[in-house]
């Protein structure tokens, strides 16, 4: 049920209103920013300049507009773009106390300006009146949002992200064993652990970081295990130095194997819990369903901004398969998406999510990886699809080209943001010619 809405009073108190406020616009915007850039956790949503770029002048439209002449018939626009706020609020994970905050800046600011108007306690309620109003509806929609996003978040920890648990299980066994038996290699040759690398940047250390931290999200078995990978990396391995005399080396080697040990009970007692976890795949490609892009890509861009670490997505485009579906049939057509997913997947590492995006697209989400990285990454897809010889039951091998855009997150905290960036470049990758990878900015 929709909050009513308070009246404007008469139409010259709401003219005036809306005159001081336009006046006063680019104050009340200052004061607002200003106020909660001094929130440590305001600070983390309004810091990206392109955030203030385009918060700005909506929000200054968005005080100008509370008051706008006619604004009670033009009601259901107004309470759409109302609602709509506070649907990207959910979104971005914004608090709403902070919103409330902010309207409480806005409040007292205004309350200062009419101070000394004639009719200052008749436009002082109508002011609270109409901000309250707006925010009543934002937070409608604002719980709304966050109460789907919460459910859709936990249907994602809740489902397998490889086919089968077990086969999940193992393969994270046998990345910890390889990781393990390489590292007592190097220290059985020489000594120490030069080129092994720390636990924590293995292909194992990145599936914990990006996939283990969200599927099994509060487990105590997991922070143990990050403790107990954190002792490897900062405890034991230095313990092991170039040279060392192998009667040295009993007990730092006995305490590495104890700690790996425990890393791979704790993975297997997780692993245990995951019991009747629910499907989450594109059943035609076993791409990861499009459903859950928003809870993941939303994770991990505040994952990368957290720990300031480089994240990028890339948009595929099959070229010309309406031709394929409208020459072979689409069954012919569905065996093309199957074998390109394949190719995608076969590309990218553990950690790295692959997404059913539409029909004949599909999303990449590279952890930790840069612009300059994602575009390699691209170009090795983009070639690899373009050498794939594509069967299908009575036909002749033949073979399919991509179009990928590429973009790296820069800051921003709405995954929208991202996404549109490598939809954008992938326009271009189109409209240049298909079979090209194109990026959005410039590779550092």
């Amino acid at each position: 049920m929709q909050p009513s809405s308070p009246a404007l009073a008469d139409p010259a108190s709401a003219d005036r209103l809306r005159q001081l406020v336009q006046d006063h616009a680019e104050a009340l915007v200052g004061a607002f920013y200003q106020t909660l850039l001094a929130d440590d956790e305001a600070r983390v949503f309004l810091h990206h300049s392109v955030v203030q770029e385009r918060l700005s002048p909506s929000l200054r439209r968005w005080l100008v507009d509370l008051f706008a002449p006619g604004a009670d018939m033009a009601e259901a626009a107004f309470v759409a773009r109302q609602l709509k706020i506070g649907e990207v609020h959910a979104r971005i994970k914004i608090p709403m106390h902070l919103v409330m905050a902010g309207a409480a800046v806005l409040k007292q600011r205004l309350a200062d300006v009419l101070a000394a108007d004639p009719a200052a306690f008749d436009l002082l309620r109508l002011t609270g009146g109409r901000i309250d109003y707006a925010l009543r509806l934002m937070s409608q929609s604002y719980e709304k949002g966050a109460s789907n996003r919460a459910r859709l978040d936990e249907a994602y920890r809740l489902f397998s992200l490889d086919q089968d648990i077990h086969f999940e299980r193992e393969s994270q066994r046998a990345g910890l064993m390889e990781w393990s038996q390489k590292t007592l290699f190097r220290i059985l040759a020489s000594g120490g652990v030069e080129g092994a690398g720390a636990l924590s940047a293995s292909p194992f250390g990145l599936w914990i970081r990006h996939r283990a931290e969200f599927l099994f999200d509060g487990s105590s078995h997991l922070a143990r295990l990050n403790a107990a990978m954190e002792r490897i990396d900062a405890e034991l391995l230095p313990r092991f130095t170039p040279g060392a005399a192998a009667s040295d080396l009993a007990g730092p080697l006995e305490a590495l194997e104890a700690a790996v040990d425990e890393v791979a009970f704790l993975l297997g007692e997780m692993f245990q819990g995951l019991a009747g976890m629910e499907g989450g795949r594109d059943p035609l490609t076993r791409a990861l369903n499009r459903r859950f892009l928003s809870s993941i890509l939303s994770r991990e861009i505040g994952f990368a901004n957290a720990n300031h670490t480089p994240l990028s997505v890339l948009l595929l485009d099959v070229d010309h398969f309406k031709r394929i579906n409208d020459t072979h049939g689409h069954p012919i057509g569905d065996e093309v998406l199957r074998q390109v997913a394949e190719a995608v997947t076969e590309n990218v590492r553990p950690s790295d999510f692959v997404f059913r995006y539409g029909g004949e697209e599909f999303l990449v989400v590279l952890v930790e990886t840069n612009l300059r990285q994602a575009t390699t990454i691209a170009e090795r897809m983009r070639h690899a699809l373009a050498a794939k010889a594509m069967t299908a039951s009575g036909l002749e091998p033949f073979h399919v080209t991509v179009s990928i855009g590429a973009a790296e997150h820069r800051g921003h905290p709405d995954e929208n943001y991202l996404v549109k960036a490598a939809d954008d470049a992938l326009y271009r990758a189109k409209q240049n010619g298909r079979n090209r990878v194109e990026y959005d900015g410039a590779v550092a």
